[in-house]
């Protein structure tokens, strides 16, 4: 008998001699991280409220009840029952019942009504039904990508619960080494933005935290060298996904190819941007006639094998490695990594990209912690003089240009990225709209827009307070104001556009390296009177930040077949509106380490130009006494 076995044999006699006499426990497993224990007595488990929590507490590890397949009720009988319980104004769309684990899944309009005050709800359909529930929420505005990620996981629930039962063992396997050290090595996005990628490895465990390109480069992470895959794929064990920008997901799906078969830990909503944004990376490649990096089946693996993780949710991801995701005010579902590694050894807190104040969209990102030793910083805005402009004022900038272009029967062109930003401006548009700063006009989204905006809506629990109380009313939420026309007739439609009245039209992609942005340059660029305006970080190397130091003549087709290539004069202005990064200024980030409680002993400045990282590593070591690094792509830090 394996370790692991024994080590659930055991639970399985602790549960039972905790639990009342007349609660029976039929099997105990590790799915994931969780311990999912069988019981043919479920609706008496759902009596006692307090049974898992003081379960969980007692044994300090994450625990599911399930029905035994054996005692399931007819799914035609539970059903009726099912919506008895939940109140009508709950708006459930869909009841799934899944036998194989005794779950049924909820699809509700307002899921916090079906959970009820502290999960009342949910006990009472367990206690009617003896089924376990499980609720998602219905998109208020129709998600393709939410709807084809739901569908495929149902359809591979077989396959997944033997990803997770590995993947348990795995995580739940006796210790091998007595010894004691961490490292981190860097494998991309250092002196540099994008190709993000580091390697956290102990004596037990190889961790992978990001894996993306780099915008305007063919450059990918150094995944070759022995600590990533050098020894194979599977020499890791776990791959961490700070949030879905391409700069740190696109090549999460390559590790399939080469064989990784490991689970991949991030928040739904960057599971599911994942998914949008790497399909239509290859969707890019393919129309640009690059050969892409994998296939679009590695983009399904990647999916299938993504174990999801709720903000402040402190989860076993390995024997002696713990991960805690907290806000990182970024993008939707973007997190702050923390590692407690050992028993108390080492902790490590990858910031991914942050932005601490809080925007129109996100709460500020989350810098209190337990400990933290060493943080990984993303430097992007970290030099001497990088300091954005106050939003407010970017956005009374923002406005003054459109009315100005509106008034000389211009259009209004933003590059922007389709997660993040444009739902920013789309906020920032809809409000000045509404109280008259600005002439109503139509706001075409075109590119992945209108399906990134869809997905925020599917999570408004990641979206700030009062943004997430307006979506909960229908009749309030910002993103369906009428102003807002999704663009998906192709070139025809953009052309009517282009020939009609003023208009403000947000297209992907945000740093001109391809996409709808291209059309509209071809469309919109040559008219005087509109404007192309800039409101995010242009990284070296892109046409976007070329334009923005002064091209005006462009590549618009690449290459024809005699190797000539098609260019465009600008004659649209062009302007850059600073202040709606979702990326920390220099100002932001000095107080992202200042506040931070406890301080790390050490700081890795990354993610940013070479005079970004090393302007912030020279003014934290100055300015609060803390070691501190701008270290190179391939270096090693051991700690400990």
């Amino acid at each position: 008998m394996s370790s692991v076995d024994k080590q659930l044999e055991n639970l399985k006699a602790e549960i039972t001699n905790e639990l009342p006499r007349d609660i029976s426990v039929s099997d105990v497993k590790y799915e994931g991280p969780e311990l999912v224990v069988y019981t043919r007595d479920p609706k008496k488990f759902a009596q006692n409220g307090d049974l898992i929590r003081k379960l969980a507490s007692k044994l300090r590890k994450r625990i599911t009840v399930r029905p035994d397949p054996d005692v399931l009720s007819d799914p035609r009988e539970a059903e009726p029952k099912i919506l008895s319980v939940i109140p009508e104004e709950a708006g459930v769309t869909d009841l799934d019942f899944h036998i194989d684990t005794g779950e049924v899944v909820i699809e509700a309009e307002k899921p916090g009504m079906v959970i009820g005050r502290h999960g009342s709800t949910l006990r009472e359909i367990t206690q009617k039904v003896g089924w376990t529930p499980e609720v998602v929420r219905t998109p208020p505005i129709e998600s393709s990508t939410v709807s084809n990620v739901r569908n495929f996981l149902k359809q591979e629930r077989e396959d997944r619960r033997r990803i997770l039962e590995r993947t348990g063992r795995q995580i739940h396997r006796e210790q091998l080494s007595d010894d004691e050290w961490v490292r981190i090595t860097t494998l991309g996005c250092c002196r540099e933005v994008g190709r993000a990628s580091f390697i956290v490895s102990t004596p037990e465990t190889r961790i992978l935290v990001d894996c993306g390109d780099k915008p305007g480069s063919d450059d990918v992470p150094y995944l070759q060298v022995p600590e990533a895959l050098g020894s194979g794929a599977n020499s890791l064990d776990a791959v961490v996904l700070t949030h879905a920008h391409l700069d740190h997901s696109a090549l999460v799906p390559l590790l399939f190819k080469y064989g990784y078969d490991g689970p991949i830990y991030t928040t739904e909503p960057t599971r599911d941007l994942m998914g949008l944004l790497t399909l239509d990376y290859l969707d890019v490649a393919s129309k640009e006639g690059r050969t892409p990096p994998y296939e679009s089946e590695m983009v399904r693996e990647a999916i299938k094998h993504t174990i999801p993780l709720e903000y402040g949710d402190v989860t076993d991801i390995a024997p002696d490695v713990k991960l805690t995701f907290h806000n990182a005010g970024h993008i939707l579902g973007s997190a702050v990594s923390h590692f407690h590694i050992g028993d108390g050894l080492y902790n490590v807190a990858f910031s991914g990209d942050i932005h601490y104040e809080d925007t129109r969209l996100f709460n500020g990102a989350v810098n209190d912690f337990p400990r933290v030793e060493t943080l990984v910083l993303e430097s992007t805005y970290g030099g001497r003089n990088d300091y954005q402009t106050d939003q407010q004022d970017s956005e009374k900038r923002l406005i003054e240009v459109i009315n100005e272009t509106y008034d000389r029967g211009g259009k209004v062109v933003i590059p922007a990225f389709a997660v993040g930003r444009s739902q920013e401006i789309m906020l920032v548009l809809e409000e000045a709209m509404r109280s008259g700063k600005i002439p109503e006009m139509p706001v075409h989204l075109d590119g992945m827009i209108w399906e990134a905006t869809a997905i925020h809506t599917t999570y408004p629990e990641y979206l700030r307070d009062d943004l997430r109380d307006r979506i909960f009313h229908e009749d309030e939420n910002p993103f369906l104001a009428e102003e807002f026309n999704h663009i998906d007739g192709g070139e025809e439609e953009r052309q009517d556009v282009a020939d009609g009245d003023q208009a403000i039209i947000l297209s992907t992609s945000g740093m001109v390296t391809g996409g709808p942005i291209m059309s509209w340059l071809r469309h919109v660029g040559p008219d005087p009177k509109s404007r192309l305006v800039f409101v995010g970080y242009q990284a070296q190397g892109t046409l976007g930040r070329r334009i923005q130091n002064g091209w005006d003549e462009i590549p618009v087709n690449g290459r024809d077949g005699m190797g000539r290539s098609d260019t465009l004069k600008l004659e649209m202005d062009v302007e850059t509106v600073d202040g709606f990064s979702g990326h920390a200024d220099r100002q932001g980030l000095e107080n992202f380490v200042k506040t931070m409680n406890p301080r790390p002993e050490k700081v890795l400045c990354v993610h940013g130009d070479e005079r970004s990282v090393q302007d912030l590593s020279s003014a934290l070591y100055h300015d609060y006494n803390m070691r501190t690094f701008a270290p190179k792509n391939l270096e090693t830090f051991r700690f400990k």
